[in-house]
C-alpha cells in the first residue's frame, strides 16, 4: 500500500475519534446555540434563560437533543474533513510544512468537500434541537422518513447544502490556520512534541477561528434547514433573501445570535476534537510508519 494511502487511512480513523469527542463534549452548548438561532421571536431571553427553560420544562437530556444525527453521522463527516485536508495540503505542496495561506486554502478546499456529508448530518440535528418538548416531537427516525417523503434528496436530506457550503469554506480556512498558527507559536517554545495542553489550546483557537469566521450563514444555514418548506430560487438568491430578512426581524445583531455559545462551546469541542485527532495521528503513524 502506498504511503499517501497510509496516510488517508490513518487520517480517516483519527478523524472518526476526533470527531466523537467533539459530539459528546459539546452537543449541550450546541443546542442552545441552535435555538438561540431558530427560537420564535420573544420566546428566550437569551442563552442562559434558554439553558434554564430547557433544563425546567424538557430536563438535563434535552441539551442532547439531535446527537444522534452528528454522532452517527460525525465518524463520516470528520473522516472526510480531515482526510481531505490531508489530500488538499499534498496537492498544493509536496513539502511537509505548508505556510499559513497554503494552509487556509487547504482548509477552504476540506470544507467544501465536508459540506457533502455535514449538510444533511446538520439539518436533522437542528429539526431535533428546533422541537421544545410537546408531545408532537418527533423521533429522528420519523424526521428522516418525512423529509425523504416529503421533498426527496435533493429538496429533503440535502437541504441547506449549497450554504452549509458557503459556510464550511471560510470556516474551515480560519479553523486551520488559526489551528497551524497557534501549534507552530507552541512549537517555537516548546519543541516539536507538544504536550495535551498545547494541543488543547491550540484546538481551542481554530474552534474559535471557525466560528468568528462564518457565523452569520450558520445562522442562515439553521433557518433554511429548519423551515417547512424548501428555500426558493438559487443559493446566491435564497441567502442572500434569508439575511436580509434577519437583518428586517432582528438587526445585524440577529446575525450573531447564539454566538456566545458557541464560542464557549467551541473551546472544549475543538480542543477535544483536535487533541483526540492528533494524538491518535501520532499514535498511528507509529504503529505504520507512516
Amino acid at each position: 500500500m502506498k504511503d499517501n494511502t497510509k496516510a488517508t487511512i490513518n487520517e480517516l480513523i483519527a478523524g472518526s475519534v476526533g470527531g466523537a469527542a467533539q459530539v459528546i463534549v459539546g452537543q449541550p452548548l450546541d443546542t442552545i446555540k441552535t435555538r438561540a438561532q431558530i427560537a420564535p421571536k420573544g420566546m428566550f431571553n437569551g442563552p442562559m434563560d434558554i439553558l434554564k427553560q430547557t433544563l425546567r420544562n424538557e430536563g438535563f437530556f434535552a441539551l442532547y437533543k439531535g446527537m444522534a444525527s452528528p454522532l452517527l453521522g460525525i465518524a463520516g463527516v470528520n473522516s472526510l474533513l480531515f482526510a481531505s485536508y490531508g489530500v488538499s495540503k499534498r496537492i498544493i505542496s509536496p513539502f511537509p510544512q505548508l505556510s499559513l495561506k497554503e494552509i487556509a486554502l487547504a482548509g477552504a478546499m476540506a470544507g467544501a468537500a465536508n459540506a457533502i456529508l455535514a449538510s444533511p448530518v446538520e439539518m436533522f440535528k437542528v429539526r431535533m434541537q428546533g422541537q421544545y418538548g410537546a408531545a408532537t416531537d418527533k423521533r429522528l427516525s420519523a424526521i428522516v422518513s418525512e423529509m425523504w417523503k416529503d421533498w426527496g434528496f435533493r429538496k429533503g436530506i440535502m437541504r441547506g447544502y449549497w450554504v452549509t457550503v458557503a459556510r464550511e469554506i471560510p470556516a474551515y480556512a480560519g479553523f486551520y490556520t488559526a489551528f497551524e498558527f497557534s501549534k507552530r507559536t507552541f512549537q517555537q517554545r516548546l519543541g516539536a512534541d507538544l504536550p495535551v495542553w498545547a494541543l488543547l489550546a491550540s484546538g481551542s483557537t481554530g474552534g474559535i477561528a471557525y466560528w468568528l469566521s462564518c457565523y452569520p450563514l450558520d445562522v442562515v444555514k439553521s433557518r433554511v434547514q429548519l423551515r417547512s418548506t424548501p428555500p426558493s430560487g438559487t443559493p446566491v438568491q435564497y441567502i442572500g433573501h434569508e439575511l436580509k430578512t434577519i437583518i428586517q426581524e432582528s438587526g445585524v445583531v440577529g446575525l450573531f445570535r447564539g454566538l456566545s455559545p458557541s464560542l464557549l462551546r467551541s473551546i472544549p469541542a475543538a480542543a477535544s476534537t483536535f487533541a483526540a485527532f492528533e494524538l491518535t495521528r501520532e499514535f498511528l503513524e507509529k504503529e505504520t510508519g507512516v
